[in-house]
This record gives structure tokens, sequence and C-alpha cells, in this order.
């Protein structure tokens, strides 16, 4: 008995945010190269948008223009669908696409508890302090009301943009100061 207990797969339910920035991308790519277990079940949660939309003061005089930018994100989602199911097929995952609505940090929270996640993984833009308080941070939200571990994913930018020259005396504003850091892979 003692064998076939060593040999139960551990299961971990796994929310990574998605959409279809890089930095998605990115985190998506980190989960399958650094933290992928066998027998892990994916939760993608996907928040689109919609507020930004009827937000608009524009658009509420026209509903058809409202209809129309709706289907287009629905198209849009259904091809984000695909491409995340296509990817995690490819590699032997098995879990599913999760679509919220509201405030993509409060609606990964939410996919979170709902799933009875182990863990959460996602992307930063890697806003500076000024843009992250008047924009809002979705990976500090996702790190500060978490229940389970939060993993933020960050790229070095320094190792991917050549022209970028980062030196310890170079000047900053404000909101070009790296990030925190906090809770954040580099």
């Amino acid at each position: 008995m003692a064998m076939m207990d060593s040999l139960a797969v551990e299961r971990r339910i796994v929310v990574i945010a998605v959409d279809d920035s890089d930095h998605s991308e990115f985190a998506f790519n980190f989960y399958l190269t650094e933290i992928k277990k066998n027998g892990d079940i994916l939760i993608l949660v996907y928040v689109p948008e919609y507020h930004k939309v009827v937000q608009a003061p524009v658009l509420l005089t026209d509903p058809g223009t409202v209809s129309q930018l709706i289907k287009e994100e629905e198209q849009h989602t259904c091809k984000l669908v695909k491409r995340y199911s296509d990817r995690m097929q490819a590699v032997g995952l098995t879990g599913k696409m999760k679509q919220m609505s509201g405030k993509p940090g409060e609606a990964i929270i939410e996919a979170a508890i709902e799933e009875n996640a182990d863990m959460i993984v996602v992307g930063t833009r890697g806003l500076g302090k000024v843009k992250r308080t008047f924009l809002g941070s979705v990976s500090d939200y996702c790190v500060h009301h978490s229940p389970v571990p939060v993993l933020v994913c960050k790229r070095d930018h320094h190792k991917h943009d050549k022209h970028h020259k980062h030196h310890k005396n170079d000047e900053h504003t404000d909101d070009e100061q790296p990030d925190d850091n906090i809770g954040d892979i580099q």
C-alpha cells in the first residue's frame, strides 16, 4: 500500500489570469516551464473589459455601436479560449477557461475561491508607482486580497530590450521607477 501512496499524483488547482497581452503570455509560459506539475488542473480566468465600452459617454447614445463592440469582444473571447485550449491540450494539461465580469483583480480572486484554487499566477504590466496609483494594479490587488499564494511573473525588460540602458545612476521620474517587487518573480 505504501508504494501506491507514493505513486499518487498531487492534484493542484492553479488559476492563471489571461488576456491578450504579452504579460499574460509570459505568465502562462512561466507556469509551463517553471511551475507545472503532473496532475495540475488549470483554471484560466479571462475578464473582458466591457466596462470600458459602457463607460464611454459617446457610445451610450448609440446602442448599435455598443452592441457591435460587445459582439467584437465576444469574438475576441472565442479566439482567446481556442488559443489557450489548444496550448493546454498540446502539453497534456486539463482544465477550463472561465470568463468573469467586473474588475479584473476582484474577479480573479472570486474565481480562485469558487474553484478552490491552490495558487494564482498573474503577469504584471510593470507600472511605475504613479501610474499604478492612478490605474490600479491587478497583480497588487491579487497579492493583497488572495486567500492562496499568488505568483506574479514580471518580465525583466532589461534583458529583452537591447536599446534600453538602465544603470544605478540613471535619473527616473516617479512613474518610471521599477515596481516594489513584492511577490514578483524576476
